[in-house]
């Protein structure tokens, strides 16, 4: 098949799969006519990157996942190194969540102290204000 069929295919666009084959990650065959072709191979491949670009993995994180692949395996997990690229992800995914969740703790900490503020300084509240008549304060 085409670049533009491929695309289509893969959901993505033509621009996506040159980048692709500059960085190696994509064969760069060509047609007796110049035009770049593509099998169900290739498809396989741009979708194994797509899955893991979903899951936040960034372009050279796949690489071994395609190089699996390339390498005649049913999957591109089911070689080492990409075993060890899912390993190293879980890492920095763990390491974010327990970020994520000491700055929640904090966020959470800050609003109980400025409700507790603002219920000391205003037993009632602030009196309500109508937008359509601020204007009529100035």
């Amino acid at each position: 098949m085409r670049i533009g069929e491929l695309a289509e295919r893969a959901g993505t666009t033509t621009r996506t799969l040159r980048y692709y084959e500059s960085r190696g990650l994509l064969p760069a065959r060509r047609a007796g006519n110049g035009y770049r072709t593509y099998d169900e191979g290739d498809l396989r491949l741009i979708e194994q990157i797509r899955t893991l670009q979903d899951f936040g993995f960034d372009l050279e994180e796949t690489r071994p996942f395609v190089d699996c692949l390339r390498a005649g395996h049913p999957a591109g997990d089911a070689c080492p190194a990409s075993l060890a690229v899912y390993r190293r992800k879980l890492g920095e995914l763990d390491a974010l969540i327990d970020q994520l969740s000491a700055v929640r703790a904090e966020v959470d900490a800050q609003l109980t102290r400025a409700e507790l503020a603002a219920s000391a300084e205003m037993p009632g509240g602030p009196e309500p204000r109508c937008e359509l008549n601020r204007k009529d304060e100035g």
